[in-house]
């Protein structure tokens, strides 16, 4: 079975046992168990069959376990103009948490 969640702006597939890196949750520390309602698809049920929503499933969660913060990639961002000595660099890095999915409920 896996699902479909919406964490941050952005769709995360997920099944039990996974772990998955999604955008920074504020105010929750490393072992805490969380229930995630928004869930857009549940498939692989028995016999085969799935359930979509609009826009989420009704009665659907999924409970995971924050296992803690970590980095993510630097984005490096440089922007010229030419002929006109124009030259700016930035970048920068985002913070994800990683979460342990346990179980999907529906």
């Amino acid at each position: 079975m896996f699902a479909i969640i919406q964490s941050g702006g952005r769709q995360v597939k997920v099944s039990p046992g996974s772990v998955v890196e999604v955008d920074r949750v504020s105010g929750i520390t490393p072992g805490e168990q969380v229930s995630i309602d928004q869930v857009l698809f549940v498939g692989g049920l028995d016999g085969g069959e799935s359930k979509s929503g609009a826009p989420y499933v009704a009665n659907a969660r999924v409970i995971a376990v924050i296992e803690g913060e970590s980095r993510g990639p630097k984005i490096r961002i440089f922007k010229k103009k030419r002929r006109k000595g124009f030259r700016k660099s930035g970048g920068h890095r985002s913070t994800l948490t990683r979460v342990s999915i346990k179980d999907i409920v529906i």
